[in-house]
Order: structure tokens, then C-alpha cells, then sequence
């Protein structure tokens, strides 16, 4: 039995699950999500999500843990939300945002600017003698973590210096230079 499937997902006070066809929704007070699911049956049953799989085949097991896990993110997601915050590092690095528009200076001869997805709240801090710091929220667990990749990925931390974007509290591995 898959230890994570078999756990029930418990409906906090506030959100509404709704199922149809192969569809279920989820509403809170921070928004609403849908998924699309199959081969599993969900049942809503005393504040609890129970997913269930018809055999014990290899596609039915790795669906079952994947679904009740997918669950559960969509139910934190519109009770508490998501937040990644990433960290620039390097001399030079600044990043500001002005509604949804993210301007990054990390290092390139030309600042990059990024339209963020409206569904995600975009946050720059910047304080003084310390690495500026962009963070993302959303009640979408998929989404924070697609644009905190896409940012990522722009200046990747390099193993010999440690500059470039990561996220906060990531252990970057260094390597030693050149021995002269």
C-alpha cells in the first residue's frame, strides 16, 4: 500500500471540494484550483479526502500516492499558500518589480524583465549589505515553483565563486580553483 495514498487528506474549516467526472475542485478563501485525475476514485467522506486505486498494478500505485499528494497541495495552497524566495548573489545584483514586472540585474549587459503570472504576488526585498531577495506567492504550488525555476535559470549558482540566483537556504557546492 503506498504510504503516502493511504493517508486521508483532512478538509480544513473553509474549503469546499467539489468532484465531477474526473475533475475535482478545490475552493478557499485564497482561491480556487482544479485537477484533472484517473485511473483512482476520490471520495470526499467526515472532512476527508480518501483516494483509492483499483489494483495493485504499477501505473495504479504510482497514480495513487501522486493524486493524494496533488490533493493535499491544492487544499494548503488555498488555506495557507505557497511561497518560494530566491536569493540573488553577486556584486551588482539588484532586482526590483513594479506590479507584475520583475527586473532583474544579475550580471548581463542588459537587465532582464519578466511579466509574472497574475495568479502569483511578487515581493523584492533589498536591504543594505545584504543579497536582494524576490519573493513568490501563490496559492498555485506548480506555478510559484515554475517561475522561481524560470528565474533560476537566467544565472544558475556557479560552484567557484557561488554567484548567481538560488533559493534561500539552498547549500551551493564549491569547488577550489586554480592552484597556482
Amino acid at each position: 500500500m503506498s504510504r503516502i495514498g493511504k493517508n486521508p487528506v483532512v478538509i480544513p474549516e473553509g474549503v469546499t471540494i467539489d468532484i465531477q467526472d474526473d475533475v475535482i475542485t478545490v475552493k478557499g478563501k485564497l482561491g480556487e484550483l482544479t485537477q484533472e485525475y484517473s485511473e483512482v476514485s476520490i471520495k470526499v467522506d467526515e472532512g476527508n479526502v480518501v483516494v483509492e486505486r483499483p489494483s495493485d498494478s504499477k501505473d495504479h500505485r504510482a497514480k495513487h500516492g501522486l493524486y493524494r499528494s496533488l490533493v493535499n497541495n491544492m487544499v494548503v495552497g488555498v488555506t495557507k499558500g505557497w511561497t518560494k524566495e530566491l536569493e540573488l548573489v553577486g556584486v551588482g545584483f539588484r532586482a526590483t518589480n513594479q506590479g507584475q514586472k520583475l527586473d532583474l540585474a544579475i550580471g548581463f549587459s542588459h537587465n532582464i524583465v519578466l511579466d509574472i503570472a497574475p495568479e502569483v504576488k511578487i515581493e523584492t526585498i533589498s536591504e543594505k549589505g545584504k543579497n536582494p531577495i524576490v519573493k513568490l506567492t501563490s496559492h498555485d504550488k506548480q506555478l510559484v515553483g515554475q517561475v522561481a525555476a524560470k528565474i533560476r535559470g537566467f544565472r544558475k549558482p556557479e560552484p567557484y565563486k557561488g554567484k548567481g540566483v538560488r533559493f534561500v537556504g539552498e547549500q551551493v557546492r564549491r569547488k577550489a580553483g586554480k592552484s597556482a
